[in-house]
């Protein structure tokens, strides 16, 4: 009972950082507290031009999806992914419905997931579905407009969606995990190192058959700093290349409107 309680509190605690973060990134950019978001969309900002901010922070690790077989069956930006929404509805069938069933004898379930990851590695090595897959991911197909980093350096970075979704598909490399046994993950790799995971979430009872998305901070900004810094619309905010023809132009608006 101690650790699920434990859990519980780190994940409140992760939501209430989420929530300071992201009502401190729309005071800055001139928002009120009651500022508008849609996090099941991945809009955790929508700023004063009517565009959405996906607002990511942390140290080590950035989750991008956890998600249950309902949503890629119900998702049709994950069912129109040339087969890849199918593929993982495939590993999570690859488990038994029990957890219980599942911790007795894990062996015949990572069996049965090697076939479904080692396809989704081959698919992905098609670079267009690669970043039609991360643009659904981490933007929700388009409807996100921008990554948001708040970083070590306590400003808030803005990157285009589709400046971050180039730069990954033409950087990363796909693998599969090895090990014993073989093939339990997709690996997306940067200059020989892991960069993101896809993987089963199977530890535990509450996320059991959940498939998890996740970046490794360090190395995911290693990629996305260099991109140029074109404005710094505020101290706290830095915009980065394609960012900057679109982010903020609300300013504009209003200082070329007539009194």
């Amino acid at each position: 009972m101690a650790l699920r309680g434990s859990s519980s509190e780190h994940a409140r605690a992760y939501r209430r950082r989420g929530h300071d973060n992201a009502l401190r990134f729309a005071r800055a950019i001139g928002l009120d507290a009651d500022y508008r978001n849609d996090l099941q969309a991945k809009k955790d900002v929508i700023d004063p031009s009517g565009d959405a901010h996906s607002l990511k922070s942390g140290a080590k690790k950035w989750q991008i999806f956890l998600y249950s077989r309902n949503r890629f069956e119900s998702d049709d930006g994950f069912q129109a992914l040339n087969g890849i929404g199918s593929l993982l509805i495939h590993c999570i069938d690859a488990f038994p419905p029990s957890f219980a069933d599942y911790k007795r004898d894990p062996g015949p379930a990572k069996e049965r997931l090697r076939t479904p990851m080692r396809e989704l590695k081959d698919r992905f090595q098609r670079k267009a579905l690669l970043r039609a897959f991360l643009m659904k991911s981490i933007f929700n197909g388009g409807e996100v407009n921008y990554l948001t980093v708040l970083h070590s350096d306590d400003r808030y970075h803005v990157f285009r969606n589709t400046e971050v979704v180039r730069l990954f598909g033409e950087e990363l490399e796909v693998a599969n995990s090895t090990g014993n046994p073989p093939e339990q993950k997709v690996l997306f790799r940067h200059d020989g190192l892991n960069l993101a995971e896809l993987e089963m979430r199977n530890d535990s009872q509450q996320h059991y058959q959940e498939v998890r998305f996740n970046m490794l901070v360090p190395r995911a900004m290693n990629l996305l700093l260099p991109i140029e810094p074109t404005t710094n619309f505020s101290p706290e905010v830095i915009v980065h290349g394609e960012a900057a023809r679109t982010f903020g132009n609300w300013q504009t608006d209003r200082r070329s409107t007539p009194a």
